[in-house]
């Protein structure tokens, strides 16, 4: 059956099919266009995303944003998401059984918003998807799979602790919108 990206976030709010249901505050569904082009999925909520419902809204979200600006986007053109949907405590890395509970949802979000380009942010969303890894050696590469294009950069929040990457990601940024003008 389809869903709509309203039904979709109500199912979101109220899951509880893993255990981070009990220590979230909020869930956090995706944000955005839902006819964006380009859909980033970054790892999971942190702090400010469990506390204000919403994905990329603190400081990794400020780097995502100002990546966006300079690439001539901005957060109303584009659909955001997290590999799971709630905020493991400690902001320790999603566990994989945390990962496959929230895995169709995923899928319905591909499905809803049929991106052109879906954005990996970070090992984690790499690894989860395309089973990747050296995120520092596969930076900026497009990958077929499945019918899907994906794109390989690192986490905004990564930028925060490396700030050598500031160009990396930039640039990154940059070239998904590049890839969609030429395609």
């Amino acid at each position: 059956y389809m869903t709509t990206l309203e039904s979709l976030h109500e199912r979101i709010s109220r899951c509880e099919k893993c255990l981070l249901c009990e220590t979230r505050k909020n869930a956090v569904p995706g944000k955005g266009n839902k006819n964006a082009e380009i859909m980033f999925i970054g790892e999971a909520p942190g702090r400010n995303e469990d506390l204000n419902g919403e994905p990329f809204v603190g400081s990794a979200g400020k780097k995502l944003n100002h990546a966006l600006e300079n690439a001539g986007l901005n957060r109303n053109m584009v659909y955001i998401t997290n590999i799971v949907k709630c905020r493991p405590p400690e902001n320790r890395e999603p566990n994989q059984e945390e990962r496959e509970q929230c895995r169709k949802y995923l899928e319905d979000e591909f499905a809803l918003i049929k991106p052109k380009i879906i954005c990996l942010l970070g090992a984690t969303a790499y690894k989860t998807i395309l089973n990747g890894s050296e995120i520092s050696k596969n930076h900026g590469k497009l990958v077929n799979k499945d019918g899907r294009n994906y794109f390989i950069t690192f986490h905004p929040a990564a930028i925060i602790y490396n700030q050598k990457l500031t160009d990396d990601f930039q640039n990154d940024i940059k070239k998904i919108v590049d890839i969609l003008k030429n395609s």
